[in-house]
């Protein structure tokens, strides 16, 4: 397993790395930057109301459908015909909810003509994840590292010509950046349909009442964790352009999408890991295998690349900002440093909170999702008035943080983890010393891209003589000379 997760992941972070750079540095951050803070603050707080009801469009069937085909591969065919029906009569559920709840949050005219297209593409966004749900579950991992970064290919495409195509004489309008991604989800949609309907040997629809009601059962504890973690990570910068009144909220919660870019960036590759993981860690358990050693090679690793990236930003904040926006760099540089701290907690809960799902453990997260969203919730309401978009970031460093250790914690009395003491000391020093080649970097006073590519050269050495990137050991798994569960 451990093999089929570094070979995999290798190929699925290479397509990534390859397209969305691309698409945050050339496509994305150019649209903040022509459309401004203000407008796409506006399109970034009803972007974000959308998705907290993202569940409904899935009712946890995604995450069910991962671990149960993962185990049962043989009951693809049986289950795609009645998901695919009962996932439109979702879709009618999530759109009636969100527009009913958009008008008790005050939205009127443009703002609901946002939030239509906003919701049709979470719609596309969901199903798209359920059709991948199945290839990634049948361990076609390659096919699903393609359909990944579908939707981002043909992004760049249409937004390059609305761009810089010269094809119109009208300045960019943030309303064309979301019709492209509709016309983008679309089609990754279509593809991603024909691949599965290919692979289940579908032929025609098929309602199934007892079935239905079966799914619903069983995928409620996924929804409402879904639910309440959608609630904790995406609540803020509605609550900013809520709680803070006239063009205020809307910029400030442009300045916190500026600062939240790169860490969404960041954890659009650690969800990666997240997507192997589920599958792998659900057969493991099923095959009653021991499941330790594949927790800690991914861990070591996301742990390796988000400390480097979190400490790093705390260091080169306001370069970074300054060469990804035109203006409130100051502010949203602020704002990245906090926000950036999250990483690493996010980055845990991608190994311990899939390993504890794909075990079952849905009660336990389902309450502890439940305390981080009306922790997340307080502390937003007290902080924001007083901060804005900072006061917010705090807010999300503070829940992420305790979540994670929390679940580390859980996952380690479930699968009687032993306390490794010298792993832990082994971390400790890792993250002591990343801190260190920071401070030496930055007063060395050489030009910013040149001390930061040294920064991560040197903590990448330093990840390797510490053994937590074990190169020798990644090689022999590669290669199959060791066998490992």
């Amino acid at each position: 397993m451990q093999r089929k997760f570094l070979t995999n992941l290798g190929f699925l972070l290479l397509l990534n790395l390859l397209i969305k750079p691309f698409w945050i540095f050339g496509i994305d951050r150019t649209v903040q930057n022509v459309t401004g803070a203000e407008d796409f603050g506006f399109y970034f707080a009803i972007f974000n109301f959308s998705f907290l009801f993202n569940i409904l469009l899935d009712f946890g069937i995604t995450n069910f459908n991962n671990r149960n085909i993962a185990q049962n591969s043989q009951l693809l065919n049986k289950h795609f015909s009645s998901i695919l029906i009962m996932r439109f009569l979702l879709a009618v559920v999530y759109f009636l909810v969100t527009f009913s709840l958009g008008l008790l949050w005050g939205y009127r005219g443009h703002e609901l003509t946002m939030l239509a297209l906003l919701g049709l593409n979470q719609f596309f966004i969901s199903f798209i994840l359920y059709l991948r749900s199945n290839v990634s579950a049948l361990l076609h991992f390659k096919t699903d590292s393609i359909l990944s970064v579908l939707d981002r290919i043909l992004m760049i495409a249409i937004c390059s010509v609305l761009l810089w195509g010269k094809v119109t004489s009208e300045p960019f309008r943030i309303e064309w950046f979301v019709y492209a991604q509709t016309a983008a989800y679309a089609i990754t949609a279509l593809i991603a349909l024909i691949v599965v309907i290919k692979k289940a040997s579908f032929r025609r629809l098929n309602w199934n009442w007892p079935f239905f009601m079966m799914i619903m059962k069983q995928s409620m504890p996924f929804a409402i964790l879904v639910l309440l973690m959608t609630f904790y990570n995406r609540i803020d910068s509605v609550m900013i352009k809520r709680l803070l009144t006239g063009d205020a909220g809307n910029i400030q919660s442009g300045i916190y999408a500026h600062a939240y870019r790169l860490l969404d960036a960041s954890n659009n590759i650690a969800y990666l890991f997240s997507v192997l993981l589920l599958p792998l860690f659900a057969k493991l358990i099923k095959q009653k295998q021991k499941v330790e050693n594949l927790v800690r090679l991914s861990f070591s690793i996301l742990f390796v690349a988000s400390v480097i990236l979190a400490v790093g930003s705390v260091f080169y904040r306001v370069e970074l900002m300054n060469l990804m926006y035109d203006h409130y760099i100051n502010e949203s540089a602020s704002v990245f440093a906090v926000l950036m701290g999250c990483f690493v907690s996010i980055s845990t809960t991608y190994v311990f909170g899939t390993l504890l799902t794909a075990n079952g453990n849905l009660k336990q997260l389902n309450i502890l999702a439940a305390t981080g969203m009306v922790m997340n919730l307080g502390l937003n309401i007290f902080l924001i008035p007083r901060y804005g978009a900072l006061g917010s970031a705090w807010a999300s460093l503070v829940t992420q943080s305790i979540m994670a250790v929390v679940q580390v914690v859980l996952a380690s009395i479930y699968f009687r983890f032993r306390f490794n003491l010298k792993y832990l000391g082994v971390l400790a020093i890792y993250s002591s010393g990343v801190l260190a080649i920071n401070y030496f970097c930055v007063s060395m006073e050489y030009p910013w891209l040149k001390s930061i590519g040294i920064m991560i050269s040197v903590s990448l050495i330093l990840a390797a003589l510490l053994r937590l990137l074990d190169i020798g050991n990644f090689v022999r798994i590669v290669t199959g000379s060791k066998t490992n569960a």
